[in-house]
């Protein structure tokens, strides 16, 4: 249906619209015949198709395929039932490493050790620029630090001092308020009073009155203040040469010492005394045995000497007495042995012994061998 008060087409076209709402009864009539003639002019329009002549009497009609090739029409469809059995779900192997063809050809070069750098020469640099980065980041750092501490303290000193004047300034004013009132409550008293002499003079006395005792109140905390502040002083001074004395005395007396000195004097040194006097145990045991062994063999040397005789002589009868020349040259050779002993225990150094220049000494030798050898397998 279409209105003709409802504009189409282009927005920007220009619509006149009727000058009245109400409809033209010749265009509501032409309206009315065009749909009369809406049907029979759609019959005209469609085809003609012919149909299916009706069925003669004792048959009708029955639907057959014409189709090109027949299927055959049941009520049920048949159906079938089938199975199917899928193999185990296998797992997927593992995908291969990628590893791209080989391009071009292999070439090797032999760099011996120290030929391209030196490891301490050329880490010096990058150590020294590290070193000064963080050397330079501390003391930016700490100078932000201490930058940081001198706000606050100019802070707090100017807080302070905000705050004294601020005091100040409400003191002041309270003063101030205080003395307007009273001229105000003066003024209203000798205004109204029927006895103004009397009255003021009261009043006056009684002002007079609150401002000595304000003053004597101001002088009083003045007072105060200079005593405290000379009992201060005071003790300062004389607290600033008992500290150091009574700290001396303590240290002097052994409540303040070095824990390392302490450490060393009660642990340390004990323990290397101790193992000093065993270290000296063992070097004199050690020498005492070196004395007995020396011993030992000296006197198996004399008693091997003394028993030998010289090749040359005869045998002396058994009851022939011994010379009396035989007896010093034994002396002799013990007193000679003994000034022996005594060096090697001075000097704690072997005595070179001589070449045996006779038979007798060399036999003197071999005995002593022999006898050293027996002591230590001992």
């Amino acid at each position: 249906m279409r209105d003709p008060r409802v504009a189409r087409g282009h927005a920007l076209a220009i619509r006149l619209l009727p000058q009245s709402t109400q409809p033209n009864p010749p265009e509501v009539q032409k309206q009315k015949g065009a749909q009369k003639r809406a049907p029979v002019r759609k019959r005209v329009k469609e085809p003609i198709r012919p149909g299916t002549p009706e069925p003669v009497e004792g048959r009708e009609h029955v639907s057959v395929q014409t189709e090109l090739y027949l299927e055959e029409i049941c009520d049920r469809v048949v159906e079938v039932d089938g199975e199917c059995q899928t193999d185990e779900f296998l797992d997927r192997p593992p995908t291969p490493l990628f590893i791209p063809a080989k391009t071009g050809k292999d070439i090797a070069t032999q760099i011996e050790e120290g030929e391209l750098f030196d490891f301490d020469i050329e880490v010096k640099p990058i150590l020294e620029v590290l070193i000064g980065k963080t050397v330079e980041q501390a003391l930016l750092e700490v100078m932000e630090e201490e930058e940081l501490a001198q706000l606050r303290a100019h802070q707090r000193a100017f807080i302070e001092l905000r705050n004294v004047e601020f005091a100040e300034l409400q003191r002041l004013e309270e003063q101030d308020r205080r003395i307007r009132e009273e001229k105000i409550e003066y003024k209203l008293a000798f205004k109204h009073s029927f006895i103004r002499g009397v009255f003021v003079k009261g009043r006056g006395c009684k002002y007079q009155e609150r401002r000595r005792l304000e003053h004597l109140e101001k002088l009083r905390k003045q007072k105060e203040t200079t005593e405290k502040i000379a009992a201060r002083a005071f003790a300062k001074r004389y607290l600033a040469d008992l500290i150091p004395s009574v700290f001396s005395n303590l240290y002097d007396s052994g409540f303040f010492y070095d824990p390392i000195e302490r450490d060393i004097e009660t642990e340390f040194l004990p323990w290397l005394m101790s193992e000093v006097e065993e270290t000296l145990q063992k070097k004199v045991l050690g020498r005492t045995m070196l004395d007995s062994l020396i011993r030992t063999v000296v006197e198996k040397r004399l008693d091997a000497f003394s028993c030998q005789t010289l090749p040359g002589q005869t045998e002396a009868p058994a009851k022939e007495p011994r010379p009396p020349d035989a007896a010093p040259q034994v002396s002799g050779e013990t007193a000679a042995t003994d000034q022996l002993v005594t060096e090697k225990e001075e000097t704690d150094q072997p005595v070179a012994e001589e070449q045996p220049s006779d038979p007798i000494s060399s036999q003197l030798e071999e005995s002593d061998q022999a006898g050293t050898q027996d002591l230590e397998t001992e």
